[in-house]
């Protein structure tokens, strides 16, 4: 029985791979996505869970995120200032994209 062929859409500005990575492609995107999880995080936390990056860049990263409504922001008036991340609805729907990059990772590239 034979296959019938994959057709391969042009990638313009209205395929869904282009829209999902202008989303999700950025260099810690998915990396922040992945240590929020299903919890709820602290910024400092989260900082320390992602060695390497920047507070400039896990500010704006997470700034983004919030925007794009795939986490939500809680601050507390206290001293010292408390945030808290958890993911919506929405940014719950990207760990199973997370949990396939992880596996593909475990098993291709070690």
């Amino acid at each position: 029985m034979e296959e019938t062929p994959k057709i391969i859409m042009q990638s313009d500005i209205n395929c869904p791979v282009r829209k999902s990575l202008v989303l999700l492609g950025g260099k810690w995107t998915l990396l922040i996505l992945f240590q929020i999880n299903e919890r709820t995080i602290r910024y400092g936390e989260l900082k320390r869970c992602i060695p390497g990056i920047s507070e400039k860049v896990l500010i704006h990263e997470l700034n983004v995120l919030v925007a794009n409504e795939f986490v939500a922001k809680k601050s507390y008036a206290e001293v010292p200032p408390r945030v808290e991340y958890r993911l919506t609805d929405k940014g719950l729907n990207t760990l199973p994209i997370v949990d396939q990059l992880a596996a593909f990772g475990l098993h291709n590239l070690f």
